[in-house]
């Protein structure tokens, strides 16, 4: 086949989001012409000689190495979740919580520090206070909307602040600009997890955030199939100025000395050659692949990479769906007589402005409610859903629910799973795109049961 195939199919310019799902970093294989970004399902590539090989190890040049650092499936990939929050690049890994180890890893020694809102799902709670504990790390929860704890909560030896953007299992919408307001006051990044908003609903780079993080086995991929997760640089932020992050601005022992933000920053010479110089680096993401990736290894398999970017190209049309739908339902569920109350930011609450304010074309499908029955009357809904599936993940094309203080948040304490709105009797409802009467019908029959 002729090798000008790659010549057509390309990404434009200026393309809007929905285009940037679809072939943003997906050109058309020069060699074969394949559409479709081929799956390259191979441990190792061929070094043109030994000069070339020796200048991919020494981080002089660009290209395959071996699958656990880079591959041109995920590479492509990396490309499309860059382009669609906006940043300078990507990492993808194994999965969310791969994401998390290595972003804070470029950042942690043992005995820093770091604050984080207590909004988040249950398994990012238990590994910030076991794992990262284990690793010396510490953390501090604070409330989202309590912005002088969080800032009182900053010592000498804190290194960013974290949060989600919509927050599970809550579905409440983070004021994200305001923490990076308070974390950048302060000479910190700010590190936020996208994975319930995703890129189509909250792109938070333009609302102050510095890294981003996925699990894009949720709503990115969103056929519940493939675990991966990404890390997302937006790639200005200073990383020297304030001698806090000496394992991105002081010479690095492992690459002779290589001072990586002075090399991939935004005034080096990595960043003159993509055409970006003084604007933006490569800094984290190149430091999270070639310092934690090498090192832990929590690489993404090339096969899940392409089923998570073929989810990726119809993420609009179905994110769309998932909103409109959890309006619906939501709106259902918080008329009925056998409901207490349901927390959804869609449809109002204290945080309905803010989501109109930061995510106007919705609030995600995720959301929770409680009966009146409390948790027995909880746990017969769970148990007399036919349609509707008990699962511990979210973000499926399928509507799921779960009982997060006996799953996710299990291992949480009381006090710990009320901050995170998990409370005993709290059901999470991850809404899928099926028809909206459907869903409703489904939770109709098994309210009739409570």
């Amino acid at each position: 086949m002729s090798s000008d195939a790659g010549l057509r199919g390309k990404c434009p310019e200026n393309a809007g989001f929905a285009t940037k799902c679809i072939y943003a970093g997906q050109e058309p294989d020069p060699i074969t012409g394949a559409r479709v970004c081929p799956i390259t399902m191979s441990t190792g590539f061929v070094f043109k000689d030994a000069q070339h090989a020796a200048d991919l190890f020494a981080l002089k040049t660009f290209g395959s190495i071996y699958s656990r650092i880079t591959n041109p499936t995920n590479e492509a990939l990396e490309n499309k979740i860059a382009a669609l929050e906006g940043g300078s690049a990507a990492l993808a890994v194994a999965s969310g919580h791969a994401a998390q180890i290595l972003a804070f890893s470029n950042i942690m020694k043992p005995g820093d520090h770091f604050v984080s809102t207590d909004k988040l799902y249950g398994g990012s709670i238990t590994q910030f206070q076991r794992q990262f504990h284990q690793f010396g790390w510490e953390v501090t929860f604070c409330s989202p909307d309590n912005f002088a704890f969080i800032e009182a909560a900053i010592t000498p030896k804190t290194k960013a602040i974290f949060c989600e953007s919509i927050a599970n299992p809550g579905g409440l919408i983070v004021d994200v600009p305001r923490l990076a307001e308070i974390a950048h006051s302060h000479g910190l990044p700010l590190i936020v997890d996208n994975t319930t908003a995703t890129p189509y609903l909250w792109k938070p780079f333009d609302s102050g955030a510095d890294i981003i993080v996925h699990s894009a086995t949720k709503g990115l991929g969103g056929h519940g199939n493939a675990m991966g997760g990404f890390i997302v640089e937006k790639g200005d932020f200073d990383w020297a100025s304030s001698g806090k992050f000496p394992i991105l601005s002081e010479p690095c022992r492992d690459y002779h000395g290589l001072n990586l933000y002075e090399s991939f920053g935004k005034d080096g010479p990595v960043a003159e050659m993509l055409g970006t110089k003084g604007k933006t680096g490569i800094t984290f993401a190149t430091a999270a692949r070639v310092l934690g990736l090498r090192d832990m290894g929590m690489c993404l398999s090339p096969f899940n990479a392409s089923l998570i970017s073929m989810g990726m190209e119809t993420l609009p049309l179905r994110i769309q769906k998932v909103c409109d739908n959890a309006v619906a339902v939501a709106k259902f569920l918080d008329a009925h007589d056998k409901v207490a109350w349901v927390r959804y930011s869609g449809i109002g609450g204290p945080y309905y402005d803010l989501h109109k304010k930061y995510c106007p074309k919705g609030a995600g499908g995720l959301f929770t409610f409680g009966l009146k029955g409390g948790y027995e009357a909880g746990k017969m809904l769970v148990n007399s859903v036919q349609m509707i599936s008990l699962v511990a993940n979210l973000g499926d094309n399928r509507t799921l629910v779960a009982h997060p203080s006996s799953m996710m948040h299990a291992q949480l304490s009381e006090e710990q799973r009320q901050a995170a709105g998990a409370e005993t009797e709290t059901i999470r409802v991850s809404i899928g795109i099926e028809d909206p009467e459907d869903i409703i019908a489904d939770f109709q029959q098994a309210l009739m049961k409570c």
